[in-house]
């Protein structure tokens, strides 16, 4: 880090201190009236498991292959803007009863620190339960879940809809948690479309996906087959895969430790008029994988 202490306003000898602390050799990436920039990284091992404690060390930043100076780390705080999507369509009636189960223990692991939304997805999209804090209304509606009947899921329609949204709401912090199973999907709309929507609004979405999911030629089938490869690693998210719902308590106890154990990774860019047309984390170690997820733009502040 450059100084520009005044070696006058010294005395000799601390003069001569402060000359040798201030001329040390600055960063090789560091580079003057360099912005701020945050980002909110999951660092996992091997294991899938987070990993608490890291520090500057631990991470890699790069924009545009260009390395850049890492100037903190901390543990995210931040409050998170978290929807659940939930598939309560026909192809889900086995799966509910687990839904029932597993989603209001979920919610009581992340409320009230963080608002919640739960969103159906059964024929078209349908909030629920709007952004609250308030985890006993929360969980009352998770635990009268029902699948809707002669009815298909709207996956790919849920999360344009709810990125759009966010694009308005000053919030630091945002992630979908999608939970669907391998029933028909109804949509028209590509899966480029649905994760270019997710990347604007700087938003994490992680797919919780119940059945096998075999690819087909059908455009909903075959846009949402798309949408389970791209989408997470373009936003920063997760994929949890299981072939039956009776694990789906685990699974959501493994989603709300990523989700509580972030960090706030802030490093710096030079200023300039044209923002990097890509930004990359990597892990310095070997036995992490990291994943990252841009800061959202707050107005009013959070």
């Amino acid at each position: 880090m450059r100084c520009t202490w005044p070696l006058a306003a010294f005395t000799p000898a601390l003069a001569l201190m402060a000359a040798f602390v201030c001329t040390a050799p600055a960063h090789p990436r560091a580079q003057a009236g360099a912005a701020e920039h945050t980002l909110y990284v999951s660092a996992v091992d091997k294991s899938g498991a987070p990993v608490e404690g890291l520090g500057q060390d631990a991470f890699i930043v790069k924009e545009n292959g260009v390395r850049r100076e890492i100037l903190r780390v901390s543990k995210a705080v931040e409050p998170i803007d978290i929807t659940i999507l939930i598939d309560n369509s026909t192809a889900a009636t086995d799966g509910v009863l687990y839904m029932r189960k597993a989603i209001p223990a979920f919610v009581q692991a992340l409320s009230p620190a963080n608002p919640i939304t739960l969103v159906g997805l059964a024929d078209r999209p349908t909030v629920l339960v709007k952004s609250t804090t308030d985890t006993k209304k929360l969980t009352k509606e998770a635990e009268g879940l029902f699948a809707r009947p002669t009815t298909g899921a709207t996956l790919l329609d849920g999360i344009y809809e709810i990125s759009r949204g966010l694009e308005t709401r000053d919030v630091p912090r945002a992630a979908i948690v999608a939970i669907f199973t391998d029933g028909q999907e109804f949509t028209n709309r590509y899966s480029k479309d649905v994760i270019a929507e997710a990347v604007r609004a700087q938003t994490a979405v992680h797919l919780v996906t119940i059945g096998r999911f075999e690819h087909g030629e059908e455009q909903g089938i075959r846009e949402r087959s798309f949408l389970l490869t791209d989408a997470p690693p373009a936003t920063g998210g997760r994929v949890y895969t299981m072939l039956t719902a009776n694990g789906l308590s685990q699974t959501l106890e493994k989603v709300a430790r990523d989700l509580l154990s972030q960090y706030k990774v802030v490093y710096g860019r030079p200023q300039t008029t044209i923002p990097p047309s890509s930004v990359e984390v990597t892990a310095a170690r070997d036995d992490l994988s990291v994943r990252s997820t841009p800061a959202r733009t707050v107005k009013r502040g959070a």
